[in-house]
């Protein structure tokens, strides 16, 4: 038997069978009202049953069993006979019905997957940004740490220095190393001023785009 989907009437429930010419035969003649002797009647309902049924393009496999069951065994077909030809049929389920938000989302995806081809489309042609200064934690580790130092020995400069200038005077030898700490901090703030000042310059001048120009040989 193969499979294969179809819509089925409201009382057609459980496993159902597509009907077939040996199928409508049993049931037409199983609902057969004659009243001749020795002739097997079915009950009445399972004849209403066999009639409404005889020309429907799906039948319930309970049903079917049931008026066949109860025809009469000498001159009813066998079940394999019966169902020879016929096949299962199975509802089609419906689509699931996607919420607001997943839609939502699915546009957002959709939206950054678009942008994403066009940037590695357009990647050979576009002037690449300058790296941002500070824009890593190495960066940023690595540039604190040269402060520390350039404090330490701007300290370490200017103590020594009016250490010996002024006899080994502590007092004058602690301003000195704060002079030559706020000295190093202010080299190191101008040093800052000018990295920042130069990446906005660069990242404001126009860079030729970067074309790839391919020789056929």
């Amino acid at each position: 038997m193969t499979t294969s989907s179809s819509s089925s009437s409201d009382h057609c429930t459980g496993l159902l069978l597509s009907n077939t010419v040996t199928i409508s035969s049993f049931l037409t003649s199983s609902s057969s009202s004659s009243s001749s002797v020795g002739v097997f009647k079915l009950p009445e309902n399972l004849r209403q049953s066999a009639l409404s049924l005889s020309s429907q393009p799906s039948i319930p496999y309970q049903s079917l069993r049931a008026i066949w069951t109860a025809s009469d065994p000498a001159t009813r077909p066998s079940l394999s006979l019966l169902l020879h030809g016929s096949s299962f049929l199975f509802d089609t389920p419906k689509p699931r019905e996607k919420s607001e938000e997943l839609k939502a989302r699915l546009k957002k995806l959709e939206e950054l997957a678009e942008r994403k081809a066009y940037a590695e489309l357009v990647k050979d042609i576009t002037p690449k940004k300058p790296n941002e200064p500070f824009s890593s934690y190495k960066d940023q580790l690595g540039f604190g740490l040269h402060v520390i130092v350039a404090m330490f020995s701007g300290y370490l400069f200017g103590f020594l220095a009016f250490r010996a200038l002024f006899s080994r005077n502590p007092v004058m030898s602690a301003c000195g190393g704060i002079l030559g700490l706020v000295l190093a901090m202010m080299v190191e703030t101008l040093l800052f001023i000018i990295r920042t000042t130069d990446y906005d310059d660069r990242s404001k001048t126009p860079q030729p785009p970067n074309l790839k120009i391919k020789k056929n040989l």
